[in-house]
């Protein structure tokens, strides 16, 4: 799956010049928590709910309201928003977008073609796919095993499951306890937690865990 297929578009930007409390509204009007700042149709920054918020005076300040609104009023989107921007294209790989989110501890990354930014990809999205692929909103029996990390293993188990005529609904590989294993974790349809525990107990390491969800 690639980034292309599951960013937003078309993509709310905002401009430098904008004033911060206008930001907020728009943000908040919108529902959203980023926005890439675009200027002149390229993209010059990007600008948080988190970076609004703390430009803002603090409740404890001696100002008056008057001088809060005065200052708040003479302060852009430019002077809070991140200028140095990661992005990436429509074509790059959903786990390497989500790669890149976790190594720089970002939310979201503008997707670009060219100069033009075309979409943005959030952790929201990333959630998604997340249910999508451990099939989180559908039924059925959910098993995590340990399996022995070596050739055919996982073809051994499906078949087992196959034969039985059970449907897999998701499949995850996860990192084991061990270099010589790993963690897996399927949900199946149309089988029974005890058919699915008497079918793949002779060929894993270890249930870790089976309920019918």
């Amino acid at each position: 799956m690639l980034v292309g297929k599951r960013m937003k578009f078309p993509v709310i930007t905002i401009p430098p010049e904008m004033p911060i409390h206008d930001a907020v509204a728009l943000m908040k009007r919108e529902h959203i928590r980023r926005a890439p700042v675009v200027k002149d149709g390229k993209l010059v920054g990007i600008v948080s709910d988190k970076d609004l918020l703390n430009a803002s005076p603090s409740p404890a300040t001696s100002l008056s309201v008057w001088e809060m609104s005065y200052l708040i009023s003479k302060i852009t989107v430019s002077d809070v928003m991140t200028k140095h921007v990661l992005t990436v294209t429509e074509d790059v790989p959903i786990e390497e977008a989500a790669r890149i989110m976790a190594d720089n501890k970002i939310g979201g990354l503008p997707v670009v073609r060219g100069d033009q930014v075309v979409g943005i990809i959030t952790e929201t999205d990333l959630f998604k796919i997340f249910l999508e692929l451990m099939g989180a909103r559908e039924s059925g029996v959910r098993v995590t095993v340990l399996l022995t990390e070596k050739p055919g293993e996982l073809a051994k188990l499906t078949k087992i499951i196959a034969d039985l005529g059970g449907n897999f609904i998701a499949l995850g590989t996860f990192t084991g306890s061990l270099p010589s294993n790993r963690m897996l974790t399927f949900k199946v349809a149309d089988l029974t937690e005890e058919e699915v525990r008497q079918s793949i107990t002779p060929v894993v390491e270890k249930v870790i865990d089976i309920r019918t969800v």
